[in-house]
């Protein structure tokens, strides 16, 4: 019993270190909008391409958040780690 209170504060532990992979993402979409909306008040006709090359950027940027979202929720709904122990 005690082996899997362990396991599972451990894997809440875990769950909250990987939110932290939220951060990341957030930090750098923000900067890459913001280094668009200077590109794009230095030349206004490249709106169209600095904008689509920025949200290219942005959607891959915040796949970081969602695997480190999705480790999250395995760790805390499905937590494998339970069938390990004998």
């Amino acid at each position: 019993m005690l082996e899997k209170a362990i396991v599972l504060g451990c894997s809440a532990i875990g769950a909250g270190l990987a939110m932290i992979a939220g951060i990341g993402p957030g930090i750098g979409e923000g900067y890459a909008v913001g280094k668009a909306c200077e590109a794009i008040g230095r030349q206004p006709e490249c709106k169209g391409q600095v904008t689509s090359t920025m949200l290219l950027g942005c959607a891959v940027a915040e796949t970081t958040g969602i695997y480190g979202f999705i480790v999250a929720l395995i760790l805390l709904f499905v937590n494998p780690f339970i069938g390990k122990l004998g």
